[in-house]
């Protein structure tokens, strides 16, 4: 059943209903225009006595196995831009030598600026980044679109698919909100269970409301956390699993101005890193799987050695040693050394990500590879991940893709 947007964090204020202004600036900002350092997090906060215990803390993720032949790539767009594409980019890459091939195009979604894929990995999922929002779902056996749901907000820029498999989670960034839909056993979408409005606290600096650019499951899949540009605040939500509805159980603050962006989590669960957008920072924070509790600790550089930078995404190697962060402006892509359990990031340097604006990146399965999407270049470039040294050097040849914003490696 569909439900009323709720407000986080203003108890019985009635519901906001926000006109979804302001999401134009982050929509095309792309379209205009390593010293050594080291930075521990806080530990993170002790528990109420009341909060239930989870599972057992995992470890890192042992080494995948190497694939064999050529995998699927796919790769978002805006498709009502001038010179964007036409719909969902269909792409295989070599595992060994990094080579892209196109395959053509899945028409029929608008604005596929983000992709996530079902654990199961038989469904894509696409958000709709326009003033009325949608979220589409597209079956991957024979690329057959199952289905649009209204996302309740404007512009959303952000989505993923719960552990379990049952809940797809959306953020909205021009109204600053965050969405929850079920998914049946096709992989369809149902209709809409829950979205909640960030109202507090108030825009930070330069704002004029929320924009939740992200919304992430815990590794122990107990929290669900969306991250708000605007308001400079990282929400922690506990998702009942059974309703698909969101409760608040903290909240974490930035320094003002900070805005942060994109959040990834070490695979030991203890800790997180976040890429701050509009202080050209990123942060070590300490999390409590118990409690849901998030610690932002100080910032720290980027390797942009003081130009106009805009940080977009970070990622973490899946052997929990290295971690890689998308600098806009600066066009790299910078490396960092995680040392004690997860607990620093030593910033090791930058390397040119060739090509214009990277928007974003992704390491494929089995954390050889490191794609990135080049908005303003309309390029996906590829990089061998070395395990042991965290170096990255350059894979096959830059991959043509108009307004390439998002690259989903399978």
């Amino acid at each position: 059943m569909d439900t009323e947007a709720r407000t986080a964090g203003e108890g019985s204020l009635p519901p906001r209903r926000d006109g979804g202004r302001g999401w134009t600036r982050r929509r095309f900002v792309g379209a205009v225009a390593g010293t050594a350092a080291v930075v521990a997090v806080p530990s993170p906060a002790a528990p109420p006595a009341d909060t239930q215990t989870p599972k057992s803390e995992p470890d890192a993720a042992p080494p995948p196995r190497k694939p064999s032949g050529p995998r699927p790539l796919y790769v978002g767009t805006y498709t009502s831009v001038d010179g964007g594409g036409t719909g969902i980019g269909l792409a295989s890459y070599d595992p060994e030598s990094g080579r892209i091939t196109g395959a053509g195009t899945l028409t029929g979604v608008p604005d596929p600026s983000y992709l996530a894929v079902h654990p199961d990995g038989r469904t894509l999922y696409a958000v709709d980044e326009r003033q009325d929002g949608g979220v589409t779902a597209v079956r991957l056996a024979d690329r057959r679109i199952l289905g649009t749901r209204s996302t309740g907000g404007a512009a959303p820029c952000h989505l993923s698919v719960h552990p379990t498999g049952r809940w797809l989670l959306s953020a909205n960034y021009g109204s600053g909100s965050v969405a929850v839909h079920p998914i049946d056993a096709s992989g369809a979408l149902g209709e809409r269970t829950d979205l909640v409005t960030h109202g507090s606290p108030p825009p930070g600096p330069g704002q004029q409301g929320p924009h939740a650019h992200q919304i992430v499951t815990s590794p122990d899949g107990g929290h669900v956390l969306a991250v708000d540009l605007g308001t400079d605040t990282v929400y922690s939500y506990r998702l009942d699993r059974t309703k698909g509805t969101l409760t608040e159980v903290s909240r974490a603050q930035t320094r003002p101005g900070a805005g942060p962006r994109h959040l990834t989590f070490h695979p030991g669960g203890r800790y997180a890193y976040l890429a701050n957008e509009l202080d050209d920072t990123v942060a070590v924070c300490g999390y409590d799987p118990r409690s849901g509790r998030l610690r932002v600790g100080d910032p720290q550089p980027t390797g942009s050695e003081g130009g106009t930078n805009y940080p977009a995404q970070i990622v973490v190697a899946a052997n929990g040693r290295y971690a890689f962060l998308a600098n806009r402006g600066h066009n790299s892509l910078a490396r960092y050394a995680v040392e004690a359990g997860g607990a620093r990031l030593r910033l090791l340097g930058t390397v040119p990500v060739g090509g214009d604006f990277p928007r974003q990146i992704a390491c494929a399965p089995d954390g050889r590879l490191l794609f990135a999407a080049n908005q303003r270049s309309g390029t996906v470039t590829v990089f061998r991940v070395d395990p042991d040294s965290g170096e990255l050097r350059p894979a096959g040849e830059p991959f043509a893709s108009p307004v390439a914003v998002c690259a989903l490696p399978l």
